[in-house]
């Protein structure tokens, strides 16, 4: 719990860690009490000093739990858009003290004079956080500052992996490119010494191929690689009784064995430095249970749990792991699984999948892409039961499955 909390609090003042602890029970204890539980006849809001009842104070705490959530949201990332909004919020507050004061006009002296010091205390505040602008817009270290000089990118081929490598090349890394696809990898990696003006190295390997994890470390041992993305991955959709054996091995071999090995070989040196980052391409998938994409489902949980907890093993080594869970992606996945997606379904760009990755690196142990897709894997989680989550997910996967494999 202790190092939780630091690792939480870390990397902010405590009085924005107050701040933000504040704004969190005003968000989620205190607003959501008075706008559904508190009688409307009870109910009191005050915006600039006016105090509202009834209905429109109901309507007015939707807007409060609106600031606050943003608060938290953006306090515990350290948002640049939090100045000079923050300030002015805090600064209204401040002014609506003497304004509903004087607008009573029963007060009296002792009215008054805390009025004042309400005055006094929040508008303090107004002016530190007006102040505190350099803390929101310090920018962070660049990747290659922070970790190194060399990434490995399993999976760069195509899609999320792809993308990665040209993200991180733009960052100054070089590259270590690894897929099954050699032609396609030269491509890439003629692209980026052109572009970014970064060294690669191309190792056409199939991580499915349990020897291949062992053969990928020994070719780069010369190297010191800070970033390892384990992106590499396949899926399998239809029933389970209608794969092939060989193919749900691969898979599993491809999306589990894999991302533990290649980490296990390139960790150690990554400690000895102090320092490095393991990014993990999970899936929202391996949330919940998945008819018709059974083991691919189950691979993905065991990506999600291996992350999460590798995070917590090497927070003290200056080792930074991520599992980032994408939805449903623009690349060749769907085509490969097999999966026939119903029309009208939009596909998120995996440039945007990779921007959040990298985004989140440092910061937190996983990571959803995307806000519907953080909604759908938390709404399964916390509000539906297991049983109905897999039903409700089967039904939406028979749609998706080929024919002959439903």
């Amino acid at each position: 719990m202790t190092r939780w909390l630091r690792a939480t609090l870390a990397g902010r003042p405590g009085w924005i860690n107050a701040l933000m602890v504040f704004s969190a029970y005003m968000a989620f204890v205190y607003v959501p009490w008075d706008l559904v539980w508190k009688p409307v006849a009870e109910d009191r809001e005050v915006w600039f000093g006016i105090a509202f009842s009834g209905w429109a104070a109901k309507v007015l705490e939707i807007p409060h739990l609106a600031v606050y959530a943003a608060g938290v949201y953006g306090f515990f990332h350290m948002r640049p858009w939090m100045w000079p909004w923050a300030s002015l919020y805090v600064a209204q507050v401040a002014v609506g003290m003497l304004v509903w004061m004087a607008l009573r006009g029963d007060a009296g002296f002792g009215g008054l004079a805390l009025s004042l010091a309400a005055f006094g205390a929040f508008g303090a505040l107004a002016l530190a956080l007006w102040r505190a602008r350099p803390l929101f817009e310090e920018p962070r270290p660049g990747l290659r500052e922070r970790y190194g000089d060399w990434a490995l990118v399993t999976g760069a081929s195509a899609g999320i992996g792809a993308d990665f490598a040209r993200a991180l090349a733009r960052e100054g890394l070089s590259l270590v490119l690894v897929a099954r696809r050699g032609d396609r990898l030269r491509e890439l990696a003629s692209e980026l010494e052109k572009t970014c003006s970064v060294s690669t190295r191309v190792l056409a390997e199939d991580l499915s191929d349990p020897a291949a994890a062992e053969r990928v470390a020994a070719a780069v041992d010369d190297l010191e690689v800070a970033v390892l993305v384990n992106n590499a991955g396949v899926g399998c959709a239809g029933r389970f009784s209608g794969q092939e054996p060989g193919r749900l091995r691969d898979l599993v071999l491809l999306n589990c064995v894999a991302p533990v090995v290649l980490t296990s070989l390139l960790l150690p040196k990554m400690r000895a430095r102090g320092r490095g980052a393991v990014i993990v391409t999970g899936s929202v998938a391996g949330r919940q249970p998945l008819p018709l994409h059974a083991v691919y489902s189950a691979s993905k949980g065991f990506d999600l749990l291996f992350g999460e907890a590798l995070a917590v093993e090497l927070a003290d080594d200056g080792i930074d792991v991520l599992v980032v869970e994408p939805g449903r992606t623009r690349t060749e996945f769907q085509a490969v699984a097999g999966e026939e997606p119903p029309p009208g379904v939009s596909l998120q760009p995996a440039a945007e999948v990779v921007e959040v990755a990298l985004d989140s690196l440092g910061r937190k142990p996983s990571v959803v892409s995307g806000w519907l897709n953080w909604l759908r894997a938390n709404a399964v989680q916390r509000l539906v039961p297991r049983s109905l989550a897999a039903h409700l997910a089967g039904a939406v996967m028979a749609r998706q499955a080929p024919t002959e494999l439903r």
